[in-house]
């Protein structure tokens, strides 16, 4: 199932994409009142718009205006919206997004290309880790997605290692789709109750929230955890409410591949300039094909880079690269600049830190601190000086490391309204 344009040439993929550009400006100076305003105060005349590289004669779209301005986006009455579902807020107050019926058929069909890409196919069983309820998309989009492609999906919802099992020993699936990190934590059950994980049946794991890999496609220290005692495949998908997209990895697992049919991407630095090939930017996106409320250069906050040479898979299509960290969230540390996911596969690096949370925040100098807050199994003064240790060779850098108990920092990371883990605590203003 893979779409004939993602295997087109650069130049046919290109110009695919600058027909559907100009059928989104249209489309929104008909329809949407945000970029109606847009186009009128930069006197932007959309049918000067006739290339992707044009895409810099207008202004980006940031999360703060989204947020400021969240039902001017909206380009359909509400008598046609079927479903509506709200970002996770990670960096601010969660933004919603409005379906229609037409944009619930896209999700499905981004899900199936994505999941097909992994290797899913029709005769696979997968069973599902995350919530589907409380206005997720990404829950919704993966059941939508496993039922377009016609294979069998088991909707057992976060948590519970108990119910997990149960539901692969019954159900034989095939594919997982879970936060890496749950998978140890399956692991552990599985050995405390004498489960043979590798007996399972479970060929696959389709990755999301966590990084998988280091910016050279290596596996990071999580994935390496996971992949020494369960022979499973490890696929890293990469995508957001704004993008309604996914960008999933086929089985070489060098990069998310674009979807160019579903979504136009620009790598911007700090004056919203394309970045040197090869260079870490922000990823920019402009969402083709949907109704209710589709974004134009819109500011995603994850820093990436793109790889743009053919995939031994036969796609010529652009790939990202694990993100390297929030551009929010981004620390500079005692002259170094950091960023979270770092920091996340220094700490997988020890079995006996069970979790963590990372709290950054401003001194009374207005420079960054950085607080870690660790459960361990055995907290020791050691384990604490090899932690820093281990900080300083690879980062040169060793953050404040306090040890907490298990059940204040779990209850730091699931606060109430939560979908998902939070490990990163941002006190600055």
């Amino acid at each position: 199932m893979i779409p004939k344009i993602e295997q087109a040439s650069t130049k046919e993929i290109k110009a695919f994409q600058e027909n559907k550009l100009a059928e989104l400006l249209t489309y929104l100076n008909e329809n949407s009142a945000y970029y109606k305003r847009v186009f009128k105060e930069n006197n932007i005349a959309i049918d000067a718009i006739q290339t992707i590289e044009d895409l810099s004669k207008i202004p980006v779209t940031t999360k703060d205006q989204l947020q400021q301005n969240n039902d001017a986006f909206l380009c359909v009455p509400k008598s046609k919206i079927i479903d509506y579902v709200t970002t996770s807020g990670t960096l601010g107050d969660p933004v919603t997004f409005a379906l229609t019926d037409n944009d619930l058929e896209r999700l499905a069909y981004n899900e199936a290309i994505s999941f097909a890409c992994a290797g899913v196919g029709k005769e696979d069983i997968v069973q599902l880790m995350t919530t589907i309820d409380r206005r997720f998309m990404a829950g919704l989009a993966y059941f939508l997605g496993v039922r377009k492609l016609g294979a069998g999906i088991i909707r057992v919802g976060a948590g519970i290692p108990e119910l997990q099992w149960d539901s692969i020993l019954k159900f034989k699936p095939t594919y997982l789709i879970a936060v890496p990190s749950f998978l140890l934590k399956l692991m552990e059950y599985a050995e405390r109750n004498e489960i043979d994980i590798n007996a399972s049946g479970v060929k696959g794991a389709i990755c999301i929230g966590e990084p998988l890999r280091e910016q050279d496609f290596s596996l990071n220290t999580l994935s390496q955890k996971i992949k020494a005692k369960w022979d499973i495949e490890l696929f890293s998908t990469y995508a957001s409410t704004e993008m309604n997209t996914a960008f999933t990895e086929c089985e070489h697992q060098q990069g998310g591949h674009q979807h160019p049919e579903l979504i136009i991407v620009e790598i911007l630095d700090d004056k919203n300039h394309v970045v040197p090939e090869g260079e870490v930017g922000e990823l920019t996106i402009t969402t083709l094909g949907i109704e209710g409320m589709p974004l134009l250069r819109f500011k995603t906050g994850d820093m990436v880079k793109a790889h743009k040479e053919t995939c031994s898979c036969g796609r010529n299509t652009m790939r990202l690269g694990p993100v390297v960290g929030r551009k929010k969230q981004m620390i500079k540390y005692k002259g170094t600049t950091l960023y979270p996911p770092a920091m996340d596969n220094i700490l997988n690096d020890f079995n006996a830190v069970e979790s963590y949370i990372i709290e950054i925040s401003h001194n009374d100098i207005g420079t960054d601190e950085i607080l870690i807050k660790i459960a361990a199994t055995d907290p020791s003064e050691k384990l604490l000086q090899s932690i820093k240790d281990h900080f300083r060779a690879k980062l040169r850098v060793a953050p404040r490391i306090a040890f907490h108990d298990k059940k204040e920092i779990q209850k730091l990371q699931f606060p109430a309204m939560s979908r998902k883990p939070i490990l990163v605590i941002d006190k600055r203003s």
